[in-house]
């Protein structure tokens, strides 16, 4: 929902681009480049991406079913590769056996050689032509029977390597057709999930677009108002004050969002100071503290005609905190189931100054609220016209180009060199901002 970000963006916007703010006007607001209608027209519709993200669920589902089965086919495989009664394992065992009979046999007809050759040198100086031809042709037979046995072993080695590695090559396989399988279903996933994104930001973008279209409305009646917030604060100290927001209309107001944004500067109002400061809420309903997140508390709930709530609040600022000067935005919004929305006309500052850890503030009051804006139609055509501090008069700068004595604190004056004057002005866009069809409301 689109209100829910809008004060918050639009009045922090104020703080660090406030010319942006200034700048928008319903004119822009409605109007679209031609190129990104024609982007949009080249998207394809939400009705094909459901298609295309159901088409990705079955692929993904049917590739789960494929891995199952694959992991199951490989188990199996795996499980009868390791039994000796496989064929593979069969022909890898026989081989083997083969090349150590191989061996074996080497190792004999090895041995023979040498003996043949032994006995012919052991021969003595008389023995006869025919002793000293049959060793000669024992030694001859034997070598013959020895290159044979060193050739069937080589053979046989050969074949049992080949037998072996044919199982290798069996489990092998058997593994990548797993890895298949699961890179098959890797990539249904991914595609699964591109598709599913896709739908979805498809769907955001149209429930955004829709939002943008709708009209909201200003609420005079919608009131936030802070009690208790001094004009000092010190750092290292935690301060206890109240919002209280009060639907003073005549209808039901179904979802109340208040925006608290709280920004601060050191004393040149050139350093931004927010992060030393923390902002906590709670409420009767919800008494435990809880901190604010991104400026704005959604946990309002209704309020019916005439009724208010009260929330507490506490800001704590670290004890590193630089003396300075801080202001604090604060506005409402609400949203109807109908699809109505608005809020209050903009957001009101309360300033504050910032004083160094182990400083003694002297008396102190309550700071007061500066209207940001008012509903009166302006002369520019946006409908609402911005207004300056609480004289109802423009703030003014001096000719060193700060901002001149017109009721504005010292906040306003240092908090306006690091956002520029508007600052003080800047508030006042926030309701052209979140509501895209101002002009038509004048």
């Amino acid at each position: 929902m689109k209100i829910r970000r809008a004060l918050a963006t639009a009045v922090a916007a104020a703080v660090t681009a406030p010319v942006v703010l200034l700048s928008v006007t319903p004119a822009f607001a409605d109007t679209k480049p031609v190129t990104q209608t024609q982007n949009k027209q080249s998207k394809p519709t939400i009705k094909e991406l459901e298609a295309a993200a159901a088409e990705a669920q079955k692929a993904y589902e049917e590739a789960v079913k494929a891995r199952d089965k694959a992991q199951i086919t490989v188990r199996r495989a795996l499980e009868e590769l390791s039994q000796d009664s496989h064929p593979l394992v069969i022909a890898a065992n026989a081989a083997k056996q083969a090349a150590k009979d191989a061996d074996t046999a080497k190792t004999a007809a090895d041995k023979a050689v040498t003996e043949a050759q032994t006995a012919l040198d052991a021969l003595p100086a008389d023995a006869t032509e025919e002793q000293r031809t049959d060793a000669e042709t024992a030694l001859s037979e034997a070598e013959a029977t020895a290159a044979a046995a060193a050739t069937a072993k080589t053979a046989a080695d050969t074949k049992a390597t080949d037998a072996r590695e044919a199982v290798s090559d069996a489990r092998v396989e058997a593994v990548r057709v797993a890895g298949v399988a699961d890179k098959a279903l890797e990539d249904a996933l991914a595609a699964k999930i591109a598709a599913d994104a896709a739908l979805a930001k498809a769907k955001k973008e149209a429930e955004e677009e829709v939002d943008e279209g709708e009209e909201c409305e200003p609420e005079n009646d919608l009131t936030a108002k802070v009690t208790g917030l001094p004009t000092e604060l010190v750092a290292g100290t935690t301060t206890a004050f109240s919002l209280r927001v009060t639907n003073g209309s005549d209808r039901r107001l179904d979802e109340i969002i208040t925006y608290v944004g709280v920004h601060a500067t050191d004393k040149t109002g050139l350093k931004d100071t927010g992060k030393f400061f923390r902002l906590q809420w709670s409420s009767e309903s919800s008494p435990k503290w809880k901190n604010v997140k991104d400026d704005y508390i959604d946990a309002v709930g209704a309020l019916k005609p005439g009724a208010r709530t009260d929330l507490k609040m506490r800001l704590t600022l670290d004890k590193a905190t630089p003396a300075g000067n801080g202001v604090a935005f604060i506005a409402a919004d609400f949203y109807n189931k109908d699809g109505s929305c608005g809020g209050t006309p903009g957001a009101d500052m309360y300033e504050f100054d910032v004083k160094a850890a182990g400083s003694k503030p002297g008396k102190t009051e309550d700071a007061k609220p500066k209207p940001a804006t008012t509903t009166k139609p302006g002369g520019n055509g946006s409908g609402h016209q911005p207004q300056g501090s609480t004289s109802g008069t423009p703030a003014k700068t001096g000719t060193d180009g700060s901002l001149a004595a017109t009721g504005s604190s010292s906040a306003t004056t240092s908090i306006a060199l690091a956002g520029g004057a508007a600052v003080v002005l800047g508030a006042a866009a926030v309701f052209v901002v979140r509501r895209r069809k101002a002009g038509s409301e004048a």
